[in-house]
């Protein structure tokens, strides 16, 4: 009978079925009181819970125990194998989220960019803890932009041609953002845009340096993947979840604020 690497109907499932998921397999067996859509799982003779399908409601996997529902199997799974710690994690990521929201300084800050590979700012957001716009600008790369860029965000090297450079932003950007509490997501990549920015403009990798080092960095991408609780068996830690984007900074960074207001509560 089918499994779900070929068929997405559990209708059509196993009784006993094994699938892996992120690199460890898990066994499911239906118990045999019942023809439901409903299986037991294992992990290396290890009981992890009882889920069941509700493909007639609203097509997700319900845990037994705790009533959960997820859209994908794996990633019901992943919330089974959860840490006990997990309560006590999720804790201090509110306590964070509270935090953040009350600091006065924090400033949140999401880039657009040519593309991914090597890429250059084409738009930039920052907001202050309350969600107004503090800069909201477009920006010339000044270099091509990735067709696959533009069909996400809407900016062509045409549509730029007479947006200031990065240079032109830096006076007010240093103005805003030093001696801030900056928060971003996947705040690697964005510092990473920024740092290659700020060479193009200094020349000196160490005047790059000491210009970021003028604010407090932090990313949110960790936390948010812990408050979602899916544990990555591969990984040996919580599984990095899509924030979402609408490709336009400003609203990005309000939704990072929207998300984090959920965190905290």
């Amino acid at each position: 009978m089918p499994t779900p690497q070929h068929d997405p109907d559990p209708h059509r499932f196993a009784d006993l079925f094994t699938t892996t998921i992120d690199a460890a397999p898990v066994h499911f067996v239906r118990p045999s009181d019942t023809n439901r859509p409903s299986w037991v799982a294992y992990e290396d003779a290890h009981y992890l819970g009882t889920l069941h399908a509700r493909v007639d409601t609203d097509g997700t996997w319900c845990i037994q125990a705790t009533q959960e529902q997820h859209e994908r199997l794996d990633d019901a799974v992943r919330a089974l194998r959860r840490p006990p710690t997990w309560s006590d994690d999720r804790e201090q990521v509110r306590q964070w989220a509270r935090s953040a929201l009350g600091d006065p300084q924090l400033l949140i800050l999401d880039l657009q960019t040519s593309g991914l590979a090597d890429p250059w700012a084409v738009q930039i957001g920052l907001t202050d803890r309350h969600g107004t716009a503090l800069i909201d600008e477009t920006i010339n790369p000044l270099a091509e932009i990735d067709p696959t860029a533009s069909v996400l965000h809407g900016m062509t090297a045409d549509t730029l041609a007479t947006a200031p450079p990065f240079s032109a932003l830096l006076p007010d950007l240093g103005r805003v953002l030093h001696g801030r509490r900056c928060l971003m997501y996947n705040a690697a990549f964005d510092q990473g845009v920024l740092r290659r920015e700020l060479q193009r403009h200094y020349r000196d990798p160490e005047k790059a340096t000491a210009w970021l080092d003028r604010a407090t960095w932090e990313d949110a991408m960790r936390p948010y993947a812990t408050w979602i609780g899916l544990w990555a068996a591969h990984r040996h830690g919580y599984r990095y979840q899509p924030l979402g984007s609408t490709y336009n900074a400003i609203a990005n960074c309000r939704r990072l604020l929207a998300t984090l207001a959920r965190m905290s509560r």
